[in-house]
């Protein structure tokens, strides 16, 4: 079975390295997929971030790193034969914001949501705080 891990990975954290290894290890294949969010301003450009996720996913030999900047999630889904999304969760307010998209993807297409609890050791890293602090402490 096929799992797409989509997200803006602006930048790739170390949680999504989490949730992308202990995905690897439930599918045959997973899909890691830098999607458009136009409520994101990306920090990095999308060459980079398929490069980091490349690097990320190297040891892995059932994932595949793509991009996907035109249409719903769920056209991604149809075009690449995928029928069950991988979301990592923090706590309460990602599966609120979470829900509601995974039960849209399942009416419009089918799709199903597998929800990764998030490794309370990484739970508090998220992709905008990361951003945040490396603009105050650049590398």
């Amino acid at each position: 079975m096929r799992a797409l891990f989509p997200g803006s990975f602006d930048p790739v954290t170390p949680g999504h390295q989490d949730v992308l290894r202990r995905a690897a290890l439930l599918f045959d294949e997973v899909v890691v997929c830098v999607m458009a969010n136009p409520a994101k301003t990306g920090r990095l450009p999308l060459g980079e971030r398929l490069d980091r996720l490349r690097a990320a996913a190297a040891d892995l030999g059932n994932v595949t790193v793509d991009s996907h900047t035109g249409g719903l999630l769920v056209d991604y889904c149809r075009r690449a034969r995928i029928d069950v999304v991988v979301r990592g969760v923090r706590g309460a307010r990602d599966l609120d914001h979470e829900l509601p998209m995974a039960r849209m993807n399942h009416e419009l297409a089918g799709v199903e949501t597998l929800f990764l609890a998030a490794d309370p050791a990484l739970a508090h890293i998220s992709s905008t705080l990361v951003t945040a602090t490396s603009h105050k402490n650049p590398l």
